[in-house]
């Protein structure tokens, strides 16, 4: 088998290969080395990798006596610049942090090794997470679908789509595992709080917003990587939703919804209506308070406050706009700091509407607009950053703010994959995730078999 045919296996394909040794995970991963060298020139998606690393895992790998058994056996996976992998510098996206490797592997990432998971690299991010775009001037990941867009600013999703990696790691506060698997085909999961640790053990990130997630092409490897994340397999041959409610209002204003991603929710909703045991499906807006945007937005910038002093920056070298979100972190912190009950009342108001309709699941759009033009915001300053992020990504944050796990998955409109997003009850991952892949079932071609270049 070519390398061509390896990087395009899902991670489930991969693992019945390595284990019963139709493939070696030396094989799989000279497969996605060679698609690294060729492709990520102009995609971009890659901080670090190491090549000879990289085969040396994977060796070690295929030398496992129990690889039989192993559930991520030779898996290629891409872990983004804020989780510490042994050997390489975690750098948050950021000129302002050291460039010593780090000393030992996260937890997240000893699990995916323990696994039988080879890491690629470290993927490319914007500077401490703190928009969904690249906003400056740093080198910056290119979508795989179309090279002129950008990737929600993120290397894990463009390593992914690009088939360079099977499997990525995403942290999300707002979106940064859902927004750039809209922009990208995938499917990205945030699941609800303490369902999967955050990186460095950490109880909690930006004030209860943060999340740790799996981002893959389809949902059923997604599901395989949350096993082994959060330490238990998820069963995907579980009943979908029953009760659906359909919303094509964001939770906060924003830009006009873009005609393709209200075709998606709405295709997306009738796919899961049809056939047999279909879902009941019903349009109903949630009930967001006034102020949603100002509760998770108090929260988004004393996180990225206390992640600055965390990381001792040094703010001379941040970009501008980055030390200005700090800078006005530090104010929050000092004079409002958020309010646990606030988002308590949000998440309790939410399940309270959600009892009332009987609803299982809310499905609506993961973004209000397509991706924006690569380079779009370079130098743009924090009132600009914040109203683009406001208008187009508004989808999102509400639910990390509720604290209920969310899904985004791919539908085609017109041959381009548009993401959906939806939310469920606390501990639903996997019937989201069976819901995702009844979409992928119904949306055949795969997502991302239209890009033009990368995918060729």
């Amino acid at each position: 088998m070519d390398a061509l045919d390896l990087t395009g296996l899902t991670a489930a394909e991969i693992v019945s290969r390595v284990r019963d040794g139709r493939s070696s995970a030396v094989d799989v991963a000279r497969a996605h080395l060679a698609r690294i060298a060729e492709h990520d020139p102009e995609v971009g998606a890659f901080a670090e990798h190491d090549p000879v690393r990289v085969l040396a895992e994977a060796g070690g790998v295929d030398a496992r006596a129990d690889r039989f058994a192993l559930p991520l056996a030779g898996v290629p996976v891409a872990v983004p610049d804020d989780i510490d992998v042994s050997g390489y510098p975690t750098r948050h996206g950021s000129a302002a942090t050291t460039a010593d490797p780090a000393r030992r592997d996260d937890e997240l990432v000893k699990r995916l090794r323990a696994a039988g998971a080879v890491v690629v690299g470290k993927v490319r991010m914007p500077e401490l997470a703190v928009w969904s775009f690249t906003q400056a001037t740093q080198a910056a990941p290119r979508n795989p679908l179309d090279l002129s867009l950008d990737p929600g600013g993120s290397g894990a999703a463009a390593a992914v789509a690009a088939r360079m990696a099977v499997l990525a790691l995403a942290t999300d506060g707002g979106g940064a595992a859902r927004v750039p698997a809209a922009c990208c085909g995938l499917v990205g999961l945030k699941p609800g709080p303490h369902v999967v640790p955050l990186p460095r053990g950490a109880d909690e990130h930006w004030c209860g917003l943060g999340a740790t997630g799996p981002m893959a092409r389809t949902a059923e490897d997604a599901a395989l990587m949350l096993g082994v994340l959060a330490g238990e397999p998820i069963d995907l041959d579980v009943p979908g939703p029953r009760r659906i409610a359909l919303s094509l209002r964001a939770p906060w204003p924003a830009r006009a919804l873009h005609a393709d991603h209200r075709a998606a929710a709405i295709g997306a909703a009738a796919r899961l209506r049809a056939g047999p045991g279909g879902a009941i499906v019903t349009f109903a807006d949630p009930p967001y308070p006034r102020g949603l945007a100002t509760q998770w937005m108090r929260r988004w910038l004393a996180g990225v406050a206390m992640d600055a002093e965390a990381l001792d920056l040094d703010m001379r070298a941040a970009e501008r706009c980055t030390a200005t979100v700090v800078r006005k972190g530090r104010r929050v912190l000092r004079f409002t700091p958020p309010r646990p009950d606030t988002a308590t009342a949000w998440r309790e108001r939410v399940l309270g509407w959600m009892d009332d309709g009987e609803f299982d699941v809310l499905l609506g759009p993961a973004t209000a607009q397509p991706p924006l033009r690569a380079g779009a915001m370079l130098g743009h300053g924090y009132t600009s950053s914040l109203l683009t992020t406001a208008g187009r990504l508004s989808c999102a944050p509400a639910w990390n703010l509720a604290g209920l796990p969310a899904v985004v998955a791919p539908v085609l409109i017109g041959g381009r994959p548009v993401g959906v997003q939806l939310v469920g009850r606390p501990g639903a991952e996997a019937e989201l995730l069976a819901a995702a892949a009844k979409l992928e079932r119904r949306a055949v071609p795969m997502a991302g078999a239209a890009a033009p270049r990368v995918y060729a």
